[in-house]
C-alpha cells in the first residue's frame, strides 16, 4: 500500500464516528499534511539536522516500549497498515519536522509593539453614531465605554498586530496615538469605536500572543518552502 493511502486510512480510522466520510476532504487534508512534514524535514536537514540511525532505534524501541512490548508493537503496526521500513521512514520524517518546526517557533521574538485599547461595541448603527458624536462633543470614552460593557470597561488590554481577528480593527488600533479615538468599524459581530490608552515599541508579548505570533511564522514559514518547492503529487 502507497504511503498516503496508508496515511489516508489511519486517518479515517482515527475520525471514525459511525457516519459517512469526505473522500475528497480527507485527501486534502492527508496530502496537505504530508507535503507539510516533507517540507519541514528538508529543511532541517537543509540546516543540518538529519534524524540518524542511532537516534531513530533509540526513539522506535521508546514506542516499541510505550505499546508493552515486541507482540503488541508488531500488532499496532499491523492495525495501523505500516511496515517496519515505513514505520522508521515516517518516524525519522516526524523527528526532522519536529526539530525544524521547534527552530521556526524559538525565533519569534519574545518582545513586540503593542497598544493597549479599549472599545465601546454596538450592536445597531444608530446607537454607533450616537455615541462617536458624544465623544466628539467631549464625554469620556471611559465613561461611555463602562456604560456598555460594565464588567470590565471595554478594555481589551496589550496586543500586538496579528492578534486581533479583523484586520479593520487591527488597522485602526496601530493608527490611533493615545487618547484618540476611531470612527466607527463594523464588523461581522457589530459596530465597533476603539480608543488607544497606551503604545510601547518592544513591550514583552504575553503567551497567547507570541503563540499567535508563532503559529503565522510557522504558516508564513510553509507557504515561503511550497512557493520555492517544485511539488508533484501523483494521485489517481
Amino acid at each position: 500500500m502507497l504511503e498516503f493511502e496508508a496515511e489516508v486510512a489511519r486517518y479515517i480510522s482515527a475520525q471514525e464516528t459511525g457516519g459517512s466520510v469526505d473522500e475528497d476532504a480527507t485527501h486534502s487534508i492527508v496530502l496537505e499534511d504530508l507535503i507539510n512534514q516533507v517540507l519541514l524535514s528538508q529543511g532541517a536537514r537543509e540546516m543540518g539536522l538529519v534524524a540518524e540511525a542511532p537516534l531513530i532505534r533509540e526513539r522506535l524501541q521508546r514506542v516499541i516500549d510505550n505499546a508493552g512490548g515486541e507482540a503488541l508493537f508488531e500488532r499496532w503496526l499491523e492495525e495501523n497498515l505500516y511496515t517496519h521500513a515505513g514505520f522508521e521512514k515516517a518516524l525519522a520524517r516526524s523527528i526532522e519536522a519536529a526539530w525544524m518546526r521547534d527552530q521556526i517557533l524559538a525565533a519569534v521574538p519574545e518582545r513586540g509593539e503593542q497598544v493597549h485599547a479599549r472599545q465601546i461595541l454596538l450592536y445597531n448603527p444608530e446607537d454607533a453614531a450616537q455615541v462617536l458624536a458624544d465623544l466628539r462633543t467631549g464625554t469620556e470614552f471611559a465613561t461611555l465605554a463602562a456604560i456598555y460593557d460594565p464588567i470590565t470597561g471595554g478594555d481589551l488590554g496589550w496586543f500586538p498586530r496579528g492578534y486581533l481577528i479583523d484586520p479593520d480593527l487591527e488597522e485602526a488600533a496601530f493608527e490611533l496615538q493615545p487618547g484618540e479615538f476611531s470612527e466607527v468599524i463594523e464588523t461581522d459581530i457589530g459596530y465597533h469605536i476603539l480608543q488607544v490608552i497606551e503604545r510601547d515599541p518592544a513591550r514583552q508579548l504575553e503567551p497567547e500572543a507570541r503563540l499567535i505570533w508563532q503559529e503565522q511564522a510557522l504558516r508564513d514559514w510553509i507557504e515561503m518552502q511550497r512557493n520555492q518547492a517544485q511539488i508533484e503529487t501523483f494521485i489517481s
